[in-house]
């Protein structure tokens, strides 16, 4: 199953009958599935019918904006006659008190709200029609928007696949540091506890040997090392398998994270602290990228 990015674009445009409609689409990243629709007054029909094609989409947040016009449709034009009922007595009482002409036909025409000028009325057949290609050329858009993001979740698994080449051959680097080979450590310790045991006054044995034997433990890095090893395996695993693994990825990308500043913590050697600060900008690269998968 292919990887899915969240980032795409669609835009899908169509005639029925006089309508000419278009939709555009885009997505970006979001924890669920979150769709924004922008509708055209009249329109609001098509609604429960898009919102159930958007299923496709897994995750992301997707806005859809449906532009819909009128093409090749006389205008019709009406007076209104409720308006034009309330102005003329007006008008008369207006003569009544002042000295004034007539008012004329051109003037009462151009008093706002007494000439409309509308569409043809719409045939309802002709509508759902409409409706229906509407709908048919959403799914169109969801289609190509699905096709632009498995495209896009193809270029993310190469580059996620090289940050993880990258994060092995880190841990192996950290491996073969020469500060964690045993001698070193031991000679680390050994001249640590002689800078103990010069300290003047009584000194206990047996809190040395408690101390030495924590010193050693914190030196080790071996565990960390190892869950680095099958975090590796298991995020291959997952790119090789595809589909919604988003989630799962961000969750290791955190577990790497972990593992990381753990060995920063212990390290004592400059090597290996070098080692683990390269390794903490390649998880952190691991994860930006994560952040844009299904």
């Amino acid at each position: 199953m292919a990887l899915s990015s969240m980032t795409g674009f669609a835009r899908t445009h169509g005639v029925c009958g006089s309508y000419v409609w278009g939709w555009e689409i885009k997505s970006v990243n979001g924890k669920g599935l979150e769709l924004r629709l922008r509708l055209p007054p009249g329109w609001d029909a098509v609604e429960v019918a898009v919102r159930a094609e958007a299923k496709a989409l897994v995750r992301g947040n997707v806005f859809a904006t449906l532009t819909v016009k009128r093409e090749g449709v006389t205008p019709v034009v009406r007076v209104n006659h409720s308006v034009l009922n309330a102005i003329l007595p007006t008008l008369r009482e207006l003569g009544e008190r002042i000295a004034a002409q007539p008012a004329s036909i051109d003037g009462i025409l151009a008093i706002k709200g007494v000439i409309e000028v509308l569409d043809q009325d719409e045939d309802p057949e002709e509508h759902a029609a409409a409706e229906r290609a509407i709908v048919a050329g959403f799914n169109a858009a969801v289609a190509e928007l699905v096709e632009m993001r498995l495209r896009e979740g193809a270029a993310l698994q190469r580059v996620l696949m090289q940050r993880l080449d990258e994060i092995d051959a880190l841990r192996l680097r950290a491996e073969r540091t020469p500060g964690r080979q045993p001698a070193a450590i031991k000679a680390r310790l050994a001249e640590q506890i002689a800078m103990l045991t010069e300290t003047p006054g009584r000194f206990d044995l047996d809190r040395l040997h408690q101390e030495a034997l924590l010193m050693a433990a914190k030196a080790d890095i071996r565990e960390e090392l190892d869950r680095i090893a099958a975090h590796v395996e298991q995020a291959r695993k997952l790119l090789a398998e595809g589909g919604p693994v988003g989630r799962r990825l961000d969750f290791l990308a955190q577990e790497f994270n972990r593992e990381v500043n753990t060995l920063c913590s212990k390290s004592n050697d400059v090597e290996l602290t070098t080692v683990g600060l390269e390794l903490k900008n390649v998880v952190e690269q691991f994860r930006e990228q994560v952040q844009n998968l299904e």
